[in-house]
């Protein structure tokens, strides 16, 4: 692929757990997004792991022809067993360059079931879209109902004062990955690319 036509690629940044969950549905429906990324001729960029379902989602992707990107600090490569099938993987500094260069390259952002790391990554980048860092728009994929809790204190966020509801509303949801990524698509088109050099 040309550089000209891999630059125009729509690229989706999926953030998830470098384990696999106690749920079936949760791999199922990480290799269903990567399948489904692929299968719209899309890019995906995540966190570059070969485990749990950044495996899933990367695997998904690749069995169906899709462009991946992975980016993932040295620090990590052996903890979280860097991919090397991918289209790209590159290595970085830190988790610092990590999440920069995954959101430089991302088009939407979609987070799937995942611990500390994925909430951080979410809530980072949703921080980012709030002081207008950038545009781009945030998915939240509700598998099974991992993020029921987390929704409902979101709410209780904004019935406490702490969130205003067009913040909360910032964040797409939704359980079927289909329309979870034809939602980001759409927003997409609609909303300026970010300029992260003031992170």
């Amino acid at each position: 692929m040309t550089p000209d036509k891999a630059s125009s690629t729509f690229s989706i940044c999926v953030y998830c757990g470098s384990r696999p969950g106690t749920v079936g549905a949760y791999a199922q429906q990480a290799r269903q997004v990567g399948q489904l990324i692929a299968e719209r001729g899309w890019q995906l960029v995540y966190g570059g792991g070969h485990c749990g379902l950044m495996g899933e989602v990367a695997d998904g992707a690749l069995d169906h022809g899709g462009r991946v990107i992975g980016v993932i600090p040295q620090s990590l490569v052996a903890h979280e067993v860097g991919h090397r099938g991918l289209t790209e993987l590159h290595v970085v500094d830190n988790m610092h360059d990590r999440k920069r260069l995954m959101a430089e390259r991302a088009d939407a952002f979609l987070a799937l079931p995942g611990g500390i790391g994925t909430f951080e990554e979410l809530f980072e980048v949703w921080t980012w879209r709030q002081l207008g860092y950038h545009s781009k728009p945030i998915g939240l994929l509700n598998v099974a109902g991992y993020y029921d809790a987390l929704l409902d204190f979101m709410q209780h966020t904004v019935r406490q004062g702490f969130l205003s509801p067009s913040q909360l509303a910032q964040v797409v949801v939704d359980t079927a990955p289909a329309s979870m990524l034809d939602s980001l698509r759409e927003q997409a088109a609609t909303l300026q690319a970010g300029d992260y050099s003031r992170i």
